[in-house]
């Protein structure tokens, strides 16, 4: 129906409509979110703001290099140049000059570097020109580094390689200090291992090691443990505003956040204490380099218990995932590049970015957020929720109105009175308050704590027993209502049409009335806290009620439905007999909301280890 009153013919942007439909009504029993850290949380658009060279450490700040808050040309530093270079060299940007304005097109972490040698006032063109590329070694499972071989004006052949600090580290046995090449002891290394942690854990920049060779043949990347230590690039890329309330938000509606990143962990574990992905709990960090070591039983146990995964590898995504709803959860995944296809795909609930998302990463997820921002996010879970809701409000209204139905009828025939109502009233009965009444309540707006409840289980049934008890007390209500004024009526005119009249308008009147207390399971008339308005439910009630207004005044009307006129008497006694059901049922539903909450043994829906 929904696809035809969007006029879309296309069968394929039909599924894709279908398949996003039913994502928004998933988001509704999401569990954990696993957010994928750039593009996601933050803007994916990094900036050098430190640089660590000859065992000095420089900022960065309006272009220049600051050492203890005095500006240092960077041409006083041989090893800033050559860090420089490498930054410029092992690097897939591409460069193009036009009118003096230089346009780059690369990844954010390879543009930052480039940006950095230009505002450095390196001439990069010219660098890569006397530098002929030769041969690219790309970073893959277990190479957490870019290498790229060039030919050198001199020397044969120069190589260039940036990555992890400490992989890159661990290859080197030289570092050049005051311009000169030394040998690289233990305590070096164990300085420059201390001045990653602190620009990693307690600046959370992402940090980026150099190092190079140069002779007349390189020889094997992998192989080579001879190279020259630079120096480490430190680089930021900006929370999006508004993600750490966002994240709160999430949290608050009972689900769990766990952040993914290919950062190292001193800068995951940063970033995740400052957006209190663990809330009160201890941040647990887990190094993803370690989960082919694990076996599937462990990986799951960790899993629900780690709220950072650093270092992790487009495989280990779709690990993580999977351990996860192994566990039982219903998982949702965000992401923004191509490397998120196969965890987007693999979670219930895969979200894309729309503005800085890939193509594929568009394509896999279930749902888009177009203007990349969580908010959104937390607006589809609330809506999902409620189209749950609302489905269970409908149906809820169906089953206890049409079971009054059939209790009156079971009632009058069980005591002897005969059938009170006629096929023809059964069936106004069900045209006048099943069909509107039945879809204003599927419109229904979120309920005010809507996000405040835990998500529900999606192995739970739409209606368990408590359910089916709760309908059935409203559908006594309501044939309680009718037989009293049926039996006022049988008292009053014998039994006859006139009684059947009193008790076919009695429940016709009830169920419709009964709308109201449908709106809501746990709200309702006598609740402090009310429910936003509804128009749809005022128009569908009340014109219901209108037309069953029609059944008292024209003639012909009455005369197909086997009616006799009401008085006034008669017409307040159909009225209290249609009022008293709401009111036992509204006063019964705080009553029962109220005497759960006040048990001990009644759940704490923010009690995150019950939620799990």
């Amino acid at each position: 129906t929904t696809t035809l009153a969007l006029g879309i013919k296309d069968m394929r942007h039909h599924h894709v409509l279908i398949r996003r439909l039913n994502a928004v009504e998933t988001l509704g029993s999401v569990q954990t979110i696993c957010l994928d850290k750039t593009g996601t949380i933050t803007k994916n658009q990094m900036s050098v703001v430190q640089v660590y060279a000859g065992m000095k450490s420089l900022r960065l700040e309006n272009g220049h290099f600051l050492e203890q808050e005095e500006t240092s040309p960077f041409l006083t530093y041989k090893e800033l140049k050559r860090l420089l270079e490498i930054s410029v060299l092992c690097n897939e940007t591409e460069i193009y000059r036009e009118n003096g304005h230089y346009d780059l097109h690369g990844t954010p972490t390879e543009k930052a570097l480039v940006e950095l040698a230009l505002e450095a006032d390196l001439d990069v063109e010219s660098l890569r020109s006397r530098y002929p590329l030769l041969k690219t070694t790309h970073r893959a499972e277990g190479r957490n580094y870019m290498g790229t071989v060039h030919t050198h004006p001199k020397k044969g052949e120069f190589l260039a390689l940036k990555g992890g600090p400490l992989d890159v580290l661990s290859m080197c046995n030289w570092f050049v200090k005051g311009g000169r090449r030394l040998p690289l002891s233990e305590d070096d290394r164990l300085a420059i291992e201390s001045q990653n942690e602190y620009m990693a854990g307690i600046e959370a920049q992402r940090v980026l090691g150099m190092a190079y060779a140069e002779g007349e043949s390189i020889g094997d990347l992998h192989s080579d443990n001879g190279l020259t230590w630079v120096g480490m690039v430190g680089m930021i890329d900006p929370i999006r505003e508004g993600v750490k309330e966002a994240i709160a938000a999430i949290q608050a509606a009972g689900i769990d956040t766990i952040m993914i990143t290919g950062d190292q962990g001193p800068t995951a574990y940063a970033i995740g204490k400052e957006l209190q992905l663990s809330q009160d709990l201890p941040l647990e960090i887990l190094d993803s380099s370690h989960l082919s070591k694990l076996d599937p039983q462990t990986l799951q146990a960790l899993a629900q218990r780690v709220h950072v995964f650093s270092r992790v590898t487009p495989s280990n995504k779709l690990e993580i995932v999977q351990a996860l709803q192994k566990t039982g959860r219903v998982i949702a995944m965000t992401g923004d590049g191509i490397n998120d296809g196969p965890a987007l795909k693999a979670a219930d609930v895969g979200i894309a970015m729309g503005s800085t998302g890939t193509d594929i990463a568009r394509e896999v997820a279930d749902v888009v957020l177009e203007e990349d921002n969580l908010d959104t996010l937390i607006v589809a879970i609330r809506d999902g929720r409620t189209t749950y809701n609302n489905i269970r409000k409908s149906v809820h209204f169906f089953l206890a109105t049409n079971l009054s139905e059939i209790m009156i009828t079971f009632v009058a025939l069980a005591v002897g009175l005969g059938s009170p109502l006629t096929a023809a009233q059964l069936l106004w009965i069900n045209l006048i308050s099943d069909i509107f009444p039945g879809l204003a309540l599927a419109m229904e707006e979120p309920e005010p704590d809507i996000l405040e409840r835990p998500p529900r289980d999606p192995q739970q049934p739409i209606f368990d027993k408590g359910d089916y008890e709760r309908m059935a007390v409203e559908g006594a209500t309501l044939t309680a209502g009718s037989m009293g004024a049926f039996a006022y009526g049988i008292s009053r005119y014998g039994l006859g049409p006139q009684a059947s009249a009193l008790a076919f308008h009695a429940l016709t009147t009830g169920q419709l009335l009964h709308a109201v207390s449908c709106r809501s399971e746990r709200l309702g008339l006598f609740s402090q806290k009310g429910l936003p308005p509804n128009p749809y439910l005022t128009w569908a009630v009340g014109g219901s009620l209108a037309l069953q207004g029609l059944t008292l005044f024209i003639p012909g009307l009455r005369s197909l439905l086997n009616l006799t006129p009401v008085g006034l008497l008669d017409g307040a006694v159909i009225g209290a007999a249609a009022l008293l059901p709401l009111v036992v049922n509204e006063a019964t539903k705080t009553m029962t909301r109220t005497s759960a909450e006040d048990d001990p043994d009644f759940p704490d829906e923010f009690d995150a280890d019950l939620v799990s």
